[in-house]
């Protein structure tokens, strides 16, 4: 079944998002270092491979083949995203101050949206 024209642009437009998040992560670490949960034993590593799985996550969404496997990945690591999310909100007042505390909030919902689109590429057919 063709994709609609939107269908694409919302596409090409989150594998962009995607690429563009994964290449940060191993260009400025440290943005993401920041907001590491204590509970993270090697966070450089964390950052690295989330930054590699957004990357090829990002490719992945572009190619009929593993589109729906791509998809499905950027989900699971969303998911994962869940407890950094949580973490900066437990910890607005002290490590994360500079932050707006409706912006902490916000993130949460955004997060479910991000799952949203990611599974409607999940479940296209090629």
């Amino acid at each position: 079944m063709p994709q609609s024209k939107l269908a694409r642009a919302g596409l090409y437009v989150q594998s962009a998002f995607y690429f563009v998040a994964g290449g940060l992560h191993l260009w400025r670490p440290r943005l993401y270092l920041a907001i590491m949960p204590d509970h993270y034993s090697h966070p450089v590593a964390w950052v690295a491979a989330t930054g590699v799985a957004e990357i090829a996550g990002a490719i992945g969404l572009l190619l009929p083949a593993t589109r729906r496997a791509a998809a499905i990945g950027i989900i699971l690591m969303l998911v994962g995203y869940f407890d950094v999310h949580i973490f900066m909100l437990q910890h607005a007042g002290d490590r994360f101050a500079s932050i707006p505390h409706w912006a902490l909030i916000v993130r949460l919902p955004l997060q479910l949206v991000l799952i949203a689109w990611a599974a409607a590429y999940a479940r296209r057919s090629r």
